[in-house]
């Protein structure tokens, strides 16, 4: 065995003359059955023949027989985790000698870690403060807003106009709505509605314009100055409930008002205590692999790189963008891609590592549990969405995920938490040097 370079191993590989003639005999064979030859029944050609007339064919089916096998034992008595798909090359086949030839490919690193344990990271618990309940709450307060008519009077800021609307130009295809509802200069509202609706009174009817901003989300209006006739049929007014202990019970299982701010404030200090330890993890994980010098495998980037790109794909599809209407050059994606995979790959090594090394394993009530979660989300039957996952190897990935986030739970409990040092302000422009 030699080790090339990185994670590459090169073997030289015999397979004896017997294992060849042995083969050769059943290929042969296979051959002689279903072999058609002038002056012979079919399957019924001897032996011999058949062998001088299929010479090329039975040599090129008894490698491909016996080398895959021949090399799969070869790495096993090295102990080799093979990774790669091996290249063969430097074959010598001789009638009735052994084959020798040589193999390369790519292995699962053998490394150690760099020191995990104790590894500092800056931390600091979270706070909630009673503005920050106060404005959630809030949040809770718009969510059950309602909508109260009023009389006639002309529209003024902030008031919700019913309209009904049809264009008159600007458009190739009619837009036309018998109820919209416009928030006299709110700011989702465009400013062509806010300045010609301003003072109209409901039952007046009016001609404008409107200008949709380049940016618009709908590419038919983008850019364009659109003409409508626009009629007023009612305003509301926006009403919130009044934080009260009626208010709470209506959000939930809380009886007073009180009941609902503790559980506002565990919510959010639950949500930005998740946010900090996923940070600290990350930059743990980030020192632990700046530390760790260890080569990857060339295969595993080139998987990653791949993955990259197709969730990049994947998500401008569902924004709308045609990913076919991308001609990548794959090479300049590989080199733009590779440091973030290397890294990704090597942080995803090294969480693998640490897991073993403190045999964190997932048990099989973590696993149901995740499962159960699934199909309660899903709402399907638990005993198919099990059989689902099982089929399509998805159970595999939340064994992984279940490992991953277990092991990341080890590495920020046993490190070492230091206050984060403030980032320094901005400072201005330095002043210029005068000119003598």
């Amino acid at each position: 065995m030699a080790l090339l370079e990185g994670c590459k191993h090169e073997l030289e590989i015999t397979i004896p003359a017997e294992a060849i003639a042995e083969e050769t005999g059943k290929v042969t064979k296979g051959f002689q059955s279903r072999a058609k030859l002038p002056g012979f029944r079919p399957g019924k050609a001897p032996a011999s023949v058949i062998q001088r007339t299929f010479a090329g064919d039975i040599r090129q089916k008894v490698i491909e027989n016996l080398v895959p096998k021949y090399f799969q034992e070869k790495a096993e008595q090295e102990n080799l985790r093979v990774v790669s798909q091996p290249n063969y090359s430097d074959f010598h086949f001789h009638e009735g000698e052994a084959i020798h030839f040589k193999a390369q490919f790519e292995v699962y690193p053998e490394f150690q870690p760099a020191e995990y344990r104790g590894l500092e990271v800056p931390y600091r618990q979270p706070e909630v403060s009673d503005e920050d309940v106060d404005k959630r709450i809030e949040e809770l307060r718009e969510s059950k807003a309602t909508f109260v008519n009023e009389d006639p009077r002309p529209l003024q800021d902030n008031d919700y106009a019913v309209i009904s609307l049809a264009s008159i130009s600007g458009v190739d295809e009619p837009i036309q709505s018998d109820e919209v509802v416009v928030r006299i200069a709110g700011p989702e509202t465009l400013a062509g509605f806010t300045e010609n609706l301003r003072g109209v009174s409901p039952g007046e009817e009016k001609e404008l314009d409107v200008t949709y901003p380049e940016d618009f989300g709908q590419e038919k209006l983008a850019g364009k100055t659109v003409g409508f006739k626009v009629n007023v049929k009612g305003i509301r007014r926006r009403e919130l409930p009044d934080v009260n202990d009626e208010f709470a019970q209506d959000l939930g299982d809380y009886r007073t008002v009180d009941e609902l701010r503790t559980a506002v404030r565990q919510s959010i200090y639950a949500q930005r205590e998740a946010a900090a330890q996923d940070e600290a993890k990350n930059k743990l994980v980030d020192k632990l692999a700046a530390a760790s010098d260890f080569p990857v495998p060339e295969v595993f980037i080139e998987r990653q790189i791949q993955n990259r790109v197709e969730q990049r794909l994947r998500s401008l599809a569902e924004q709308g963008v045609d990913p076919n209407s991308f001609k990548l050059d794959w090479e300049k994606v590989k080199v733009a891609q590779r440091d973030a995979a290397l890294h990704e790959v090597k942080a995803s090594l090294l969480i693998g590592r640490v897991a073993q090394l403190e045999s964190i394993h997932v048990t099989n009530e973590e696993v149901d549990k995740e499962i159960e979660r699934i199909a309660r989300q899903a709402r399907e039957p638990l005993a198919s969405v099990r059989k689902k996952l099982t089929e399509d190897g998805t159970v595999n990935n939340i064994v992984n995920h279940i490992q991953t986030m277990k092991t990341l739970n080890f590495l920020f409990d046993n490190a070492t938490k230091t206050e984060p040092v403030a980032e320094p302000e901005t400072a201005g422009p330095a002043p210029a040097d005068s000119a003598e």
